[in-house]
């Protein structure tokens, strides 16, 4: 496994749409404004579907806008939680590959931040 991205989520993430860099996320290739599925499984085993674009993100260059906002509210993400998406080779199926997504939030437990599954 490895982990393609990860990202502290703002208010615009759960508001609009999840804002990447276009460029970390290297196994996608398609032009501006071009519409793709990304399929995801998350770590109840739950498949969803993100409808994604390369988007102008001004002076910062192209970025990937992520609707999400459906496993927003079901997993109920809150600003500062950390969203990661990992790559995993899966070796009987066609694809090769498999990304997961995984939300992490922080907890104060004992006087020490914990970092736990979101689930």
């Amino acid at each position: 496994m490895a982990t393609l991205f990860s990202k502290f989520v703002d208010e615009i993430d759960i508001t609009r749409s999840l804002w990447l860099p276009a460029s970390p996320m290297g196994l996608i290739h398609f032009e501006e404004n071009q519409l793709m599925d990304m399929h995801v499984q998350d770590d109840g085993g739950q498949l969803w579907m993100f409808r994604c674009s390369i988007q102008k993100n001004g002076d910062a260059g192209c970025a990937l806008s992520v609707d999400w906002l459906e496993f927003v509210r079901h997993k109920d993400v809150r600003i500062g939680d950390e969203v990661i998406f990992i790559q995993e080779i899966v070796k009987d199926q066609a694809m090769g590959a498999r990304i997961k997504i995984q939300v992490k939030r922080k907890i104060r437990l004992f006087g020490q931040d914990i970092w736990g599954d979101v689930k």
